[in-house]
């Protein structure tokens, strides 16, 4: 069955009102067959139905509000995405042990299904010899699905493109043969990982930080420039001075920002 434009325009709203996410036009198709999963799990028959629930106040559409937003999130993701972010945290790191620091906090702001905060973990290791501190990465992510996965921490083998053999051996346990190889993260990694829900378009968050790193990538192209510039605000105010926010290289923050750029979707607080 297909979404009337009203109904359609109806969970725009609900989704920027609740998640900071804008929805664009023409995206009926789209919306529909996601929402048509949620309707088939409470056997619900109208799309009207379904949203009179999600707007009420019980208890019960709170939490299915969680699960509406899980099907409508996308989440793409990869190993060592836009690579050169971890090329440059290398540096950092290795700058951060010569320099005797012993406290490192990093926060990756989407987590979605763990492949880049255990990136980061695997960077931070790869690059932290000598270092005698504590290094904890908070991951968060608004979908309670995705972070159930990224929990889990196991992967298939078309999932670890990006992922050298040498890291595979030193960082994952495997299982299971060609294509469908597990590979499971080591509990150094996870060790170093806290994973929580977090809704980035509803500052000001319970963190105190500061963060020597913070990574927001691939998230804001989905706000609009209001939802962008408070959630801005809030990673200048946790990041600590000399911190790094490392944004997507598709996403453009100035104007928005008082950090300072060094390099293309890479800031510095003063």
């Amino acid at each position: 069955m297909g979404m009337d434009k009203k109904t359609f325009d109806s969970f725009r709203e609900l989704i920027y009102d609740k998640s900071g996410i804008t929805l664009s036009e023409g995206k009926e198709a789209l919306v529909a067959g996601r929402v048509g999963k949620r309707l088939r799990a409470l056997q619900m028959e109208t799309y009207k139905e379904y949203l009179q629930f999600l707007t009420g106040n019980s208890r019960e559409a709170e939490t299915e509000f969680v699960q509406f937003l899980d099907v409508i999130s996308t989440n793409v993701t990869s190993f060592f995405r836009e690579s050169d972010h971890f090329d440059l945290m290398g540096h950092i790191v290795q700058e951060m042990v010569e320099a005797g620091q012993n406290k490192v906090r990093i926060w990756c702001a989407a987590s979605s299904s763990g492949e880049e905060p255990y990136t980061i973990a695997m960077t931070f290791l790869e690059n932290a010899k000598g270092f005698r501190g504590d290094c904890r990465i908070l991951a968060t992510d608004i979908s309670t699905d995705i972070l159930s996965k990224a929990v889990k921490g196991e992967y298939v083998e078309a999932k670890m493109n990006g992922v050298s053999p040498q890291l595979r051996t030193r960082y994952f346990t495997s299982t299971g043969m060609g294509q469908a190889r597990i590979y499971k993260v080591n509990p150094e990694l996870s060790g170093m990982i806290k994973f929580a829900r977090l809704n980035l378009s509803k500052p000001p968050f319970p963190m105190k930080g500061p963060f020597d790193i913070i990574f927001c990538r691939n998230v804001m192209i989905y706000f609009d420039n209001v939802v962008r510039k408070n959630l801005i605000a809030e990673f200048e105010r946790l990041l600590k001075p000399g911190g790094y926010l490392m944004v997507a290289h598709s996403e453009s923050i100035a104007g928005l920002t008082t950090l300072r750029s060094v390099k293309p979707s890479v800031w510095v607080k003063h």
